[in-house]
C-alpha cells in the first residue's frame, strides 16, 4: 500500500471550522455528491483522522534505534529474568543470521509457535530484520490441525518455538522447528550484521483468525500498518523511556502486537506475565486489554496504571468510568483487518459519552448502506476502514478479499477500504457511535434488534458490571450479566422501560465471570452453551 496523497493546504469549505485541519487525505467529491452539502462537509471533516507522521515505518529499526539511544535499559523482563535493549538487538541479530543459513528470504514466513517469553521478542526481532515477517500461534492452545493449516497457508518452512512445546505443535512434517531457549545458547558472537532494507508496505505478521465459523484465514500485516498506530498518537499511548507495559495477552491475537511494539518502539520495558495477569498489571504503567480481562482484575490493585486502553469487544459504561477515574482511559475499536485499532476515544468519565471515538491518524471511516452510498450523517450504517490502516489483505483466499476488501471510491481507486461488519452512526461531536455487528443485528418475533444495543441498556441496572445478550430462536432473547449478585428481574425491567417489548430477554442469566475465550474475549458460544444447560428438560409423555 502507498503512502498517502495528504493536502499540504487548508480545506476550502465554506464552514469556518475546517480551516484548522492541514495535510489530510484529498478527498474524490463526486463520489459523496448525492450527500446534502452540509453532509458532504461533514463525511469529510468526521471522516478522515489527523495527519501524522510516524518516525519509523519499519519496526525493527525503531528497536535498533532503542538499542543504540539507551543500550542498557530493559526491553523485558519476564519471571524473575530480564533482557537490556542491547543483548536483546544482538541475541536477535544472532538469530537472524542463522535463519538466513536456514534459507529465511525477504517476504518469508516463519512459525512462531510459543507463549509469552523472552525467546518470543528475539524471534520477532530477527525475523523482522531479514525482511521476513512472523506467523504467532499460541502453543498448546491452538490445534495441531490449525497448526498445520497456518503452516501450508502461510508456506511456513522454518518453525521457532520453545523446547516444552514440542508435544503442543506435534510432528510438522514440512518444516524445519527449531526451539528458542536452547538454540540461542549455541549461537555464536557476531560481528554487527548488515541486512537489506525494507520497504515499509513488506509485511510484519500474518494474523490467523480465531476461525470460530470456519477454517481461520490468515491477515497479513505491514510494518507500515503497525507502525502508522504505535509511533502516532493516541496509539502511542505516551509511552516513553523508564514506563512499564504489561504484556499479558496471547500471541495469536493482534493486540500482543500493540503490547510489543508500543513498548519497545519507545523504549520502554515489557512486563510479560506469568500465570496472574493481575501480578503484572499491579507492576505495570499502562495496560492494552479487552473490557473483559480488565473486568476480571481487582481495581483496587490496579491503581498504579497510569494509562489503559481496551480493544476487541464493547466496553461496558460502568467499566469505562470505574477506570478512567484515575487513569488515562482508551476505548479503541477495530478489527484485524485494520490492523489492531482504526478508532479511539480518550474517555474522561460519566461527563462524556462513550463511544469508539474518531479515526485514528493518517485512516478514514465511512458510514454506508447496503448498496455502498454514504449515509446522511447521524444514521445508521456499516462501517468501512480505510487509509494506513488497511492491511494487505487475506492470504491465499482472493474470493474472501473481493468481498471485504475493495477499492476506495473516497479516496481513489489506488487505496483500498475494508468491511468491518461493524454497525455504526456519527454522533454530532464527530464520535463513532458503536452499534454491534451486522450479524449481531438480528430478527426477533419479525422485528430487526440490534444485540449490543439490548446489552447496553441491561448495564444500566444497578450493581450490573457487563452483559450480553444472543439470540436463541426466532422469538427468544437470553442475557447474562455480572456479577452474580445482579438482580435480574432489574435487569428485564431495565429492558421494558427503555425498549420495545421484543428487545426483553426471555432469561436473564447471572453469573460471578463471563467466560473468555484464549484471546480475552466473551465466549458466546459457551454462554450458549451454559444457556441450553440451564433448561429443564421437558419430560417425555408416558403413552
Amino acid at each position: 500500500m502507498k503512502l498517502p496523497k495528504l493536502q499540504t493546504e487548508h480545506l476550502h469549505h465554506n464552514d469556518n471550522s475546517l480551516n484548522d485541519v492541514k495535510r489530510r487525505f484529498h478527498f474524490h467529491h463526486e463520489a459523496f455528491s448525492e450527500l446534502s452539502m452540509s453532509d458532504q462537509i461533514i463525511f469529510e471533516k468526521f471522516g478522515q483522522g489527523d495527519y501524522a507522521n510516524p518516525d519509523y515505518f519499519c519496526l525493527h529499526n525503531a528497536i535498533e534505534a532503542q538499542a543504540s539511544l539507551r543500550p542498557e535499559a530493559i526491553a523485558a523482563i519476564h519471571e524473575g529474568q530480564s533482557i537490556s535493549y542491547h543483548s536483546l538487538n544482538n541475541k536477535a541479530d544472532r538469530l537472524a543470521i542463522f535463519l538466513q543459513s536456514q534459507g529465511v528470504s525477504p517476504s518469508d514466513a516463519v512459525g512462531l509457535f510459543l507463549t509469552r517469553s523472552i525467546p518470543m521478542l528475539i524471534g520477532i526481532l530477527a525475523i523482522l530484520k531479514l525482511g521476513a515477517c512472523y506467523v504467532p500461534q499460541h502453543a498448546g492452545v491452538a490445534p495441531k490441525r490449525v497448526l498445520r493449516h497456518v503452516c501450508d497457508t502461510a508456506e511456513i518452512k522454518v518453525v521457532l518455538s520453545l523446547s516444552h512445546h514440542a508435544e503442543d505443535i506435534g510432528d510438522l512434517e514440512h518444516q524445519n522447528v527449531f526451539y528458542l531457549d536452547t538454540l540461542l545458547e549455541q549461537l555464536n558472537p557476531v560481528s554487527t550484521p548488515i541486512f537489506a532494507s525494507i520497504p515499509p508496505d513488506s509485511r510484519c505478521f500474518i494474523l490467523f483468525t480465531s476461525g470460530t465459523t470456519g477454517t481461520p484465514n490468515g491477515v497479513q500485516v505491514t510494518h507500515q500498518n503497525v507502525a502508522n498506530i504505535v509511533m502516532t498518537a493516541p496509539g502511542n499511548l505516551g509511552i516513553k523511556p523508564d514506563m512499564k507495559v504489561g504484556q499479558i495477552l496471547s500471541i495469536a491475537f493482534d493486540m500482543c502486537a500493540w503490547e510489543i511494539f508500543v513498548t519497545l518502539c519507545h523504549g520502554a520495558t515489557l512486563l510479560i506475565r506469568g500465570k496472574e495477569i493481575e501480578a503484572t498489571v499491579s507492576q505495570a504503567d499502562v495496560v492494552i486489554a479487552t473490557p473483559s480481562i480488565l473486568a476480571n482484575l481487582n481495581i483496587e490493585s490496579c491503581q498504579s496504571i497510569q494509562v489503559a486502553a481496551v480493544a476487541g469487544e464493547p466496553c461496558p459504561v460502568p467499566l469505562a468510568d470505574a477506570w478512567a477515574s484515575f487513569c488515562r482511559f482508551y476505548n479503541s475499536c477495530g478489527p484485524t483487518e485494520t490492523t489492531i485499532i482504526n478508532t479511539a476515544q480518550h474517555y474522561l468519565g460519566p461527563s462524556q459519552t462513550l463511544t469508539i471515538g474518531k479515526p485514528t491518524p493518517n485512516n478514514t471511516v465511512y458510514i454506508l448502506d447496503e448498496d455502498m452510498k454514504p449515509c446522511a450523517i447521524g444514521d445508521v450504517g456499516e462501517m468501512w476502514a480505510g487509509g494506513l490502516c488497511v492491511t494487505a489483505g487475506y492470504i491465499g483466499n482472493e474470493v474472501l478479499n473481493a468481498e471485504r476488501y475493495r477499492p476506495d471510491p473516497f479516496l481513489g481507486e489506488e487505496y483500498k477500504m475494508f468491511r468491518t461488519r461493524d454497525l455504526g452512526k456519527w454522533n454530532e461531536n464527530g464520535e463513532l457511535i458503536h452499534l454491534g455487528r451486522t450479524d449481531d443485528q438480528v430478527k426477533v418475533l419479525g422485528f430487526r434488534v440490534e444485540l449490543d444495543s439490548v446489552s447496553r441498556v441491561i448495564e444500566k441496572t444497578a450493581g450490573c458490571h457487563q452483559a450480553v445478550t444472543l439470540k436463541v430462536d426466532h422469538k427468544t432473547l437470553v442475557a447474562f450479566v455480572t456479577p452474580a449478585s445482579v438482580v435480574t428481574a432489574d435487569a428485564q425491567k431495565s429492558v421494558k422501560t427503555h425498549l420495545p417489548y421484543y428487545c426483553v430477554p426471555k432469561t436473564v442469566l447471572a453469573l460471578e465471570t463471563l467466560p473468555k475465550t484464549p484471546r480475552g474475549k466473551i465466549d458466546k458460544r459457551a454462554l450458549m452453551a451454559l444457556y441450553q444447560a440451564s433448561q429443564t428438560p421437558i419430560s417425555e409423555e408416558v403413552s
